[in-house]
């Protein structure tokens, strides 16, 4: 197999990378989608006792709790050039998450991750300099109108909370690479989950209080938070050592497909023909999209939420 030129995906006159590297990296990229989407289905048994904000509330505290212990950040010594771009990070890791469980209860896990996909999809053809954006941009058009196929039955709430969350999405994408060029390693991120954290401490002190966390439905939560965001996020930076941060950006583009298959093999939620068309376009037009983007797009369009 030839190595990776600069975007990743042509041969390059450099010593190749070893095979078993590469695999290796398909692996741990495959494995970190798969573990994200099968979290978000299993979260999604949770919502009839906590629902979507209690849910994310347990969620995020797993998230803080093991990026807190990872990074150590000195938050006391940040300065407010720092605490800003944090802060507003964990805003938008906040309402990405509520948006995109609120939509999987009303829409579904694979209409609900597809949609939320146009976020980072905006922000590569944004960052493209081809002639072809606008191609692409039509192309997702289509896709959106295939996938939803609007009628007097489209759940439009549902519909517009998932875009919302795209939005948050393209907000996070942009704000993590604030954080990331102002705190060294996981230090940022770190902050940011905090953040996301202190929103929904009075959702979780709300369903303490009432006895909601405990049995199945906190230890859905809790799965949810670790195969979410735990496994995924140490997945992700094992799998940048393997293989080109434009290859990882076209190859999660496969999300939307496994956020379909968790949906059917999780949830039971089976998608007519249109909204399999729909989801296979807006993945098409997302991996094109990053490719045109050059490799001056985000390093990765998913990190720890």
């Amino acid at each position: 197999m030839e190595a990776y030129t600069e975007d990743g995906l042509g041969p390059d006159r450099r010593p190749a990378q070893s095979q078993p590297r590469i695999l290796g990296g398909l692996l741990t990229m495959t494995g970190s989608g798969v573990s994200n989407q099968i979290g978000a289905g299993i979260g999604a048994h949770a919502f009839p006792a906590l629902g979507p904000a209690g849910v994310v509330a347990v969620r995020q505290l797993v998230a803080a709790a093991v990026l807190l212990t990872a990074a150590r950040p000195p938050l006391h010594r940040f300065t407010w050039k720092q605490w800003w771009p944090a802060l507003l990070l964990g805003g938008a890791i906040a309402l990405m998450n509520i948006c995109l469980y609120i939509a999987i209860q009303r829409i579904g896990l694979g209409l609900a991750v597809t949609l939320e996909f146009l976020g980072p999809l905006a922000i590569a053809l944004l960052r493209s300099g081809s002639r072809l954006d606008l191609l692409c941009g039509l192309s997702a058009g289509v896709g959106v109108y295939v996938l939803v196929l609007p009628g007097p039955s489209s759940d439009f709430l549902g519909i517009g909370i998932a875009t919302a969350g795209a939005a948050c999405w393209a907000a996070y994408i942009i704000l993590n690479m604030v954080v990331g060029q102002r705190l060294p390693g996981l230090q940022g991120p770190a902050a940011a989950n905090l953040v996301s954290m202190v929103f929904y401490l009075p959702v979780a002190a709300y369903l303490f209080s009432a006895g909601s966390l405990t049995g199945p439905a906190l230890l859905f939560s809790v799965l949810a938070g670790v195969l979410c965001s735990v496994i995924p996020y140490a997945a992700d930076l094992m799998a940048l050592r393997h293989v080109r941060p434009a290859f990882f950006g076209v190859y999660m583009s496969i999300n939307p497909l496994l956020a379909a298959l968790s949906g059917m093999i999780v949830l039971g939620q089976v998608l007519a023909i249109h909204e399999w068309l729909g989801i296979g376009l807006i993945v098409a037009t997302n991996a094109a999209a990053i490719l045109l983007a050059g490799p001056g797009r985000p390093r990765s369009q998913r990190s720890l939420k």
